[in-house]
This record gives structure tokens, sequence and C-alpha cells, in this order.
């Protein structure tokens, strides 16, 4: 409706935050008592400013001037009100004749509008839409906060994290933001007795409401405040770690958490190799997104692309460490949290139901908890795993692709007790799926290690790994995948630098579709 107070588009893109706003958000928090996520106190935020902007055009309503209507007639300095530019004001500091063949006489007047323009209005014309159309006041709007909460909520939520996180007066737990002052007083006696009864899950991660039934707080305290006080108190404590997924807080005793949670396996530690990612091509760009390798960058991935499932060919890295790659796919299937680096949820097997107490370790992009489920499956290194989205919050779906157990030729690493090792193309027991071109049997994986700790140079070792694998193929050529496979026995490498090297050592020739062959004369 012509006339109707509104705010555009760029009053909230240049949005700035105010003092004055997260004063109001504090009163606004002090009064509900409840802790609330930036998502929440967006929509308290965005009906504040509008309230707020509204008063303003009803004050300069009220301040005198008349209401500009297209068939009045005005004169050099009259004060005029805006109501279809959302009460503007302006001073008429020009007046002249217009000149139209389709529109009898009427006036051009020049207005300087309070923000410093100039702008130009069609006086004295008895025809215009704006003469007949309603003067409505700015308290009968028709803005939806929750409209403009969908189109710039992320904008408004981001500001308002940036303004909270300024703000000592606000602490945050869990993605929700509460005032300081209104917490509870949490003394060292409580927090032992949290300790105690977290010590006595064996590990088992609990909730804050878990914790009341054994932690005496005082009595007629919301509950909600008190909640949010012993999550502060505990989060504070370094014996505490927060490790439910995003909206849900579960408690755990850090020096309870698995080793290969605090620290990285040892078979997933990489130490960088400098190399330049211009020198992949796009095949192996292509091959490279879909090793699912979680140390692979994630910028090539869609961020929009829908994920429902990922199916990954296991390296032995990840079978040797019990873990799975989080990889720029896959992680759009696990849980992710507001703060915590380490993340307790479930797995579930989708055949057999059986549930998996696991850990996403979000800062090395991978999921620990599968050791006794892959050797329960007898998987090896290049058995294909699918990753499916949870029915349920906090559960993830992995599946093997299992068939009758039965003998197949497989490539196979013999290592000597020298720590050498050869590649035989020997019949094993398959019991799952796999990747021709990443299947390597290894019959015992601790005969590995003596290989694992030779120190030798990137280039020595791909050179070594190459020499090997070429002698159980007739035409002497190894496929990027094989070898990546392959390097992985011995040390951990993703693709890029691996990929990178057989594009610019003149020692790989490519001979065809990712295929190489030494050329050592």
């Amino acid at each position: 409706m012509a006339g109707a107070f509104s705010l555009p588009n760029e009053y909230w893109l240049s949005l700035q935050i105010t003092p004055q706003d997260v004063e109001n958000l504090h009163t606004f928090l002090f009064e509900r008592e409840t802790p609330l996520t930036a998502r929440d106190l967006s929509l308290e935020f965005i009906e504040s400013r509008i309230k707020a902007e509204r008063a303003i055009a009803e004050s300069k309503q009220k301040a005198g001037g008349k209401n500009f209507l297209p068939k009045d007639k005005y004169q050099i300095g009259d004060d005029l009100i805006f109501p279809a530019l959302a009460w503007k004001r302006g001073v008429v500091t020009a007046l002249r004749a217009g000149v139209n063949p389709s529109a009898d006489g009427f006036d051009v007047i020049t207005v300087a509008m309070e923000d410093r323009s100039e702008r130009m209005f069609a006086a004295n014309l008895a025809v215009h839409f704006l003469n007949d159309a309603p003067v409505v006041t700015p308290e009968n709007d028709e803005m939806n906060p929750l409209s403009i909460l969908r189109e710039h909520g992320d904008l408004v939520e981001k500001k308002l994290e940036a303004a909270f996180n300024a703000d000592d007066g606000l602490v945050k737990i869990a993605g929700r933001w509460f005032p300081r002052a209104l917490l509870i007083d949490i003394n060292q006696g409580q927090l032992n007795l949290a300790e105690a009864v977290l010590d006595m899950t064996g590990g088992e991660p609990l909730t804050t409401e878990a914790l009341f039934k054994d932690i005496e707080l005082p009595v007629g305290v919301n509950p909600k405040l008190a909640e949010f006080s012993l999550n502060y108190a505990l989060q504070d404590d370094e014996r505490f770690d927060e490790v439910g997924p995003a909206g849900q807080v579960l408690w755990c005793l850090r020096r309870l958490e698995p080793d290969f949670v605090r620290e990285v396996p040892p078979s997933l530690q990489y130490t960088n190799i400098e190399h330049d990612r211009q020198n992949l091509n796009d095949a192996m760009l292509n091959l490279e997104e879909q090793l699912d390798d979680e140390l692979t960058p994630q910028g090539g991935i869609d961020s929009q692309k829908e994920i429902t499932s990922v199916t990954v060919a296991l390296i032995y890295p990840h079978l040797r460490a019990g873990t799975l790659p989080m990889s720029a796919r896959a992680q759009k299937l696990f849980p992710t949290a507001y703060e915590t680096p380490r993340v307790r949820f479930t797995l579930v097997d989708g055949k057999t139901k059986q549930r998996i107490p696991a850990w996403v370790v979000l800062e090395h992009g991978y999921v620990f908890g599968l050791r006794e489920w892959y050797k329960a499956h007898q998987l090896i290194p290049g058995s294909l795993v699918q990753i499916k989205r949870g029915e349920n919050p906090g559960e993830v779906i992995v599946e093997v692709k299992s068939q009758r157990s039965s003998k197949d030729w497989v490539r196979t690493v013999m290592v000597g007790k020298d720590g050498g090792f050869v590649f035989a193309m020997l019949k094993q027991p398959i019991t799952a799926e796999f990747n021709d071109r990443m299947t390597i049997h290894v019959p015992d994986f601790k005969s590995l290690d003596p290989v694992w700790e030779k120190k030798r140079s990137f280039e020595e070792l791909v050179l070594l790994v190459m020499r090997e694998l070429t002698k159980s193929n007739p035409q002497g050529h190894v496929h990027a995948q094989e070898l990546y496979a392959a390097v992985n026995l011995v040390r951990r490498v993703p693709p890029a630098p691996l990929f990178a090297l057989l594009e610019t050592n003149p020692v790989f020739k490519h001979v065809g579709d990712l295929h190489f062959r030494l050329n050592e004369e």
C-alpha cells in the first residue's frame, strides 16, 4: 500500500549493531531468564529495530510540515513530509513550470531531502495515483519480522554474534547466549561431584540434566538458568569436555576420552609435502574428489549440493586406526557442533542395527570408533563402506557392501624382516565389495610398522612403491589411484602432492587415462 511504513533492503544489508541494540537484548535476556541463540535473538532485534524506526517516522509526521500530495501547490521554503518515502522530510528549494504535452499545466518542485540528496517532484497535478492513496500512518505498516528474518537472518545473526563476542556482559555455551550477571555460582565441591558422576560412566557422556541429580542447586531457581550456569562452570574447568552435536549438550571427562580422539592416530599423521595444486590437471582433480581424502582442501565441493550417502574405499591408514575420513562430501552426513572440536555420536550398522559409540574429530577431519567393526567384517584396504544420513539426530548409518566369503586374486603386500616389501597377486578371502584399483591385502598390519617408521624422502618413497607395483603389471603401467593406495601403506599422503609429483617429475611418464610408467633411463 502506498505510504505504508517500510525499510528498504539496503537498511538490513548495511546494518550496524549499536551499543543500544546490545543493551536492549541484555534487557530481553534478563526478562526471559532463558539462554537463547543468536538466531532467536535476531528476531527480537529485528522487531525492536522496526519499532524504533517506526517511532522515528511517527515523530517526523507529528513534527509539522505538509504531507506531500501531487495535486497540491507548493512554494519555495515549504516543509514537506513524504509518506511514500518512509516519512522522509524535505524543503522546497526551487519551483518551475512543468512541460509535458500529455498533461496540462503543472509545477516541478526541487526538494532538498534530509539525507542531503536533492529530488524533483511533480506538483499542482490534478491526476496522479498518489492523490487518491490513503495516507497510512507508520503504526499500520505491514512489515513482517519473520519475512525479514528469512531474507536477512544470516547477516543479522553474524553481526549480532560479533557484537556479543565483544561484550563481556554476555557468555555463550553451546551456541546460546546469556547475561553473565544472572549466572548461579557453582562451587568447586559441586564440580567435584560432577567429575565423580562422569567417572562412574567410564567415559560415556552425560547430559547436564543427568548431572543435576547428584549436584545440589538452590531451590526455586529457573531450571534453564541453573542448567546454563552449570554448563558455564563445566566449560570453564579443564577436566570437562562438551562433546554434544549442535543442539545437544553432552559432558565427558577429557581423561576418559579415547587416545585417538584427543590425539591424531600415528597412521593418520601427515607431514606437509610442498606442492603446487596448479599442476593438477582436470582428470586428477576429478579423481581427487572421488577419493574422499580428509586432507583434500574443501573448496572444490559444491556446498549447496544435497548429499544423502557417500561410499568410501578405505585406505590402510584409516583401517589401521579404526577411522573414517570426513571428506568435504562425507562431512555433510556427520554431526557438527557449535564450538567443541570433538563430537560424540552414534554409528548404526545399516544391516544389523548394531549401535557403535563414535567420535567426530572436527579439527582433523576423521571419525573414530570403527576398529572392532572393521575386524568383525574382515575389511581390507580398498573395501567399500557406505555412509548414510541417520534416521535420528546424532546418528549416522554405516554399511558394508558385503558378499559371500570367497577367495579372489588380489594384490597382496609381503614385508621382509629388513623392512623391504613386495607386491604379489595372491588368492585371499574376500568378504566385502572392494575397489579394484585400491585393494591391497595386508596379511599382518603390524608387519608394516617397520616400513612406516623408515624415514625416506617423499620422492624416494614414491619411486620405490612405483617400482614394486610395476613388477606385478605385465605392461609396467600403474594408475594414479593404485599408487595413492599403495603409498598410503607406508606413509600418510593425500592425493594432491602425489599427483603433482607424477605431473612434474619426468621420471613418471603419463601414458594416458592417468596411467603412468617409470622412465628411469
